[in-house]
């Protein structure tokens, strides 16, 4: 039976009491009357008396239901609150003013005292939970600032690393780009040197062939100069053979002496001649040869080095390949850099509204605290 029905029941018991206590009153009225009726030839004075007896019995009849009414109703107001009026009050004031911790007496169920005491209950266990939260939402609300001003902090820090390292890479991509530049410049002179060394062993061959032919026709003037040579021995036994025969003529054959004695000092000078000329020759071959022999090596000298600066082109070739793709990584990475550089700083500022609203948080956790502490659990 729920508060409206008690009290419904307790505005109906009393009616129907009283209307039954006026049943009573008019009945004895009735009967009053009729008796006055019947003794209405008796004396005045009686009648008075009777008056009198009929006034008491009525005030009787009304103190009577009065005082049953209102220990009924008593009585209904105790079982509806479950206690005194007062206490009722008292708990309800305590209530209003925060003051979960009543100490009320055990009430029958379902009256007023025993839902204010199951409400203090319910709130007083509610909030503490709310307590309980409040105080583990400030703890956190602040661990989360903390953590958020040393993870700011450490943001900053990485974003400043990461401008200098912005900087520094592109301090770097200036020099690898100089570097691929004068890589570049440098495989285009080792070409150009490659092609002169070429040219040159070009020509060194063509003197090493050049010696060649001269050794060759030195030679063969050697061998011409070893005919003379030969004819000019022939021609000095000739004429010392026309020399003897001449003087075997005598005086017919002087002449033809003169001529044989000149024929034979011509010859020998030829002979002497001939024999420096061909000692002039194969001083002239041996140097060729020597000058054969060093072009052959310088030669073989310039086609190392036509070698060695193919080889170095071809390095440098492959520097300047590597330095352009270097180049191009290096240009890759510091963009990927600004990128990291600009989600880095976006971070920090994400980071710093983080704190802002860790802060906010803490702070109104700390005001729900302190409403809750309003309350005495």
């Amino acid at each position: 039976m729920n508060y409206t029905q008690k009290l419904t029941l307790s505005m109906i018991v009393p009616t129907v009491m009283v209307a039954g206590a006026g049943s009573t009153v008019v009945a004895g009225a009735q009967w009053l009357q009729g008796q006055a009726r019947a003794a209405s030839g008796e004396s005045m004075a009686g009648y008075l008396q009777l008056g009198s007896a009929l006034t008491a019995i009525l005030t009787l009849v009304c103190v009577t239901v009065c005082i049953g009414f209102t220990v009924w109703i008593r009585r209904t107001a105790r079982a509806v609150l479950g206690g005194e009026p007062t206490e009722a009050q008292q708990t309800l004031a305590e209530l209003a003013n925060g003051n979960l911790a009543l100490d009320v007496q055990p009430a029958p169920d379902g009256s007023l005292l025993d839902s204010l005491q199951r409400l203090s209950s319910v709130l007083r266990a509610m909030l503490g939970d709310i307590r309980h939260a409040t105080q583990n939402m400030a703890i956190a609300s602040s661990e989360i600032a903390t953590g958020n001003q040393d993870l700011s902090q450490r943001t900053e820090q990485t974003a400043s690393n990461l401008q200098r390292t912005a900087s520094s890479m592109e301090v770097l991509t200036g020099t690898v780009r100089q570097s691929a530049d004068a890589a570049r410049q440098a495989y285009q002179l080792a070409a150009t040197a490659a092609e002169v060394a070429a040219r040159g062993g070009e020509v060194v061959g063509k003197v090493v062939t050049t010696m060649g032919d001269i050794n060759h026709s030195s030679k063969k003037i050697s061998d011409i100069i070893g005919v003379i040579d030969g004819i000019a021995f022939q021609t000095n036994i000739l004429a010392l053979n026309a020399a003897v025969e001449a003087a075997r003529a005598g005086e017919q054959g002087r002449g033809f002496a003169v001529v044989a004695s000149e024929v034979r000092a011509l010859a020998g000078r030829s002979a002497e001649a001939a024999k420096e000329i061909k000692d002039l020759i194969s001083a002239s071959v041996d140097k060729v040869d020597s000058g054969s022999r060093l072009v052959q090596d310088a030669g073989s000298t310039m086609e190392e080095i036509v070698n060695s600066v193919r080889r170095v082109s071809d390095i440098i070739g492959e520097i300047t390949a590597a330095s352009s793709e270097q180049s191009s990584g290096i240009g890759e990475v510091n963009r990927a850099i600004n990128v990291l550089d600009q989600m880095t700083q976006q971070n920090a500022a994400l980071v710093e509204q983080s704190a802002a609203a860790a802060g906010s948080l803490k702070d109104q956790a700390h005001k729900l605290e302190q409403a809750v502490q309003a309350f005495r659990l």
